[in-house]
């Protein structure tokens, strides 16, 4: 009984976490959508897709994951719980925020939301990545791409994301001085919560922030 205990408020911890970050992750892309001054790398894209095909942009957020989690195959990448929710939680919570948040047509409202989004944004990639249950199937895409290729993450990451941002924009997605103020803060951002946040093992030891690959790989959608 004594050993049964610590372990499953041990994994309780991290799934709340897990949840909860995804979660905060889609409420932050949201807060940056109705900033309306330029979005994440990926989310760039999905905007753009969103305005093409009429569909919400939480729900290309979804197809796009799921379609981003198949090229694992081929990279043999093996998903986790986090990987598997990260595809519908933020896309379903990015929609259910804008559905509370009203368009922003102010700067003096804009701004705010802006910021808050990146900031808020650091605090759920600390909280998810924490949590240890697996990369988002983006950044797994990232960590496969270097495996297979043998290119540095930081080449495959930028090579990837120029390539989403430059296709997203074409389409008609939002890029600003949202998308470089992003761009520029999520690293210390996500840094800084990975430690605020990290999990101690289940046996009391010492504290675990996450896997090699995750950071240096930060999740950026």
């Amino acid at each position: 009984m004594s050993t049964q205990g610590p372990s499953q408020g041990h994994v309780l911890r991290r799934l709340t976490q897990l949840y909860i970050g995804l979660a905060l992750y889609g409420a932050s892309s949201a807060l940056l959508v109705r900033a309306g001054l330029g979005l994440e790398p990926w989310n760039v894209l999905h905007q753009g897709l969103a305005e093409r095909t009429g569909l919400t942009i939480g729900v290309v957020s979804i197809i796009v994951g799921a379609a981003v989690l198949l090229l694992w195959i081929p990279l043999r990448q093996r998903p986790g719980l986090g990987t598997v929710s990260n595809v519908f939680v933020v896309g379903i919570a990015m929609d259910g925020t804008l559905a509370l948040v009203p368009d922003a047509h102010s700067l003096a409202v804009r701004v705010p939301l802006l910021l808050a989004g990146v900031v808020l944004n650091g605090v759920a990639t600390g909280l998810y990545i924490a949590a240890r249950f697996g990369p988002g199937p983006r950044d797994g895409l990232m960590t496969g791409l270097h495996r297979r290729t043998g290119r540095s993450i930081r080449l495959m990451r930028t090579a990837v994301e120029v390539a989403v941002v430059v296709t997203g924009f074409a389409l008609g997605g939002t890029i600003g001085v949202g998308t470089l103020l992003y761009a520029v803060s999520i690293g210390p951002l996500a840094q800084l919560f990975l430690r605020v946040f990290a999990v101690p093992t289940a046996s009391g030891g010492s504290t675990v922030v996450a896997a090699a690959p995750p950071r240096r790989a930060i999740l950026r959608r």
